[in-house]
């Protein structure tokens, strides 16, 4: 009960700190499931993307465009207790046809769960970022995300729920904007799982975005855990016109001790 209360807690805190992000891409392609290192472990995950057919436009002056851009992160993670994992994305760098190899910034994480979230038929948390952004990764240099996780194991089915909202400090709780993800998956075995994702972006809560202008992308996911290698690899499809049209997304990760 007293976890409860101090997740909700949490939350509200965020929101109301969070006082909105524009992209010019994506690092992390993911919906959080709630899971985190075991207590006095290092976890290292690298996240890949690349966009074969995207926005050719960059979404502010200078930035790096989506279209035939690879973007990558090293994301670091310690296990501080049970129900908190605190994490680092380090380096941030995208190789694009605008902009070539550059480095983008970093981020730090701490991620609040239900201890032993993957044993648990019902699961929540929430995850806290504080980003500082190169001036061609984000037209602000501090930005945040607040990602509220709220989810249910019913095997073989996994439904998780990722409301998120991101902010640049700016213009209180409507100026937040919201991008939410979804996940459905099905454990085909012990280790491997299917998956359909769903990524979008409406706007700020102030100016929700016209139906053109927001961002759908539907994902094919595949998971598999081996023994030393866990692997996630899917492509996405853009439904608007505002969305890249075609996106892949690979994330290897294992633990470090």
């Amino acid at each position: 009960m007293k976890l409860e209360i101090s997740l909700l807690g949490l939350v509200a805190l965020g929101l109301l700190a969070a006082p909105v992000m524009s992209f010019a891409q994506t690092d992390e392609i993911q919906v959080y499931d709630a899971a985190i290192a075991d207590k006095g472990k290092a976890n290292l995950m690298i996240h890949s993307n690349f966009t074969p057919r995207g926005q050719k436009e960059p979404s502010f002056p200078g930035a790096v465009q989506s279209n035939h851009t690879f973007v990558g992160v090293a994301e670091w993670a310690y296990g501080v207790t049970d129900w908190f994992e605190q994490g680092l994305y380090l380096p941030l760098y995208s190789f694009s046809p605008n902009d070539g190899a550059t480095y983008n910034g970093f981020k730090l994480r701490s991620l609040f769960v239900t201890p032993h979230a993957d044993e648990r038929k019902f699961f929540y948390g929430v995850n806290f970022e504080f980003s500082v952004n190169q001036k061609q990764w984000d037209s602000r240099r501090i930005t945040s995300e607040v990602r509220p996780i709220v989810g249910w194991h019913l095997k073989p089915v996994d439904i998780i729920v990722n409301p998120i909202m991101d902010t640049s400090y700016t213009g209180g709780f409507r100026g937040l904007d919201f991008a939410p993800a979804m996940r459905v998956a099905w454990g085909v075995s012990e280790k491997w799982k299917v998956a359909a994702e769903h990524y979008a972006d409406y706007g700020q809560f102030r100016d929700i975005h016209g139906a053109s202008e927001q961002t759908h992308q539907i994902w094919a996911v595949v998971n598999h855990e081996g023994k030393t290698i866990n692997v996630e690899t899917g492509i996405g499809f853009g439904l608007t016109a505002a969305s890249d049209k075609v996106t892949l997304k690979l994330m290897l990760s294992r633990d470090l001790n």
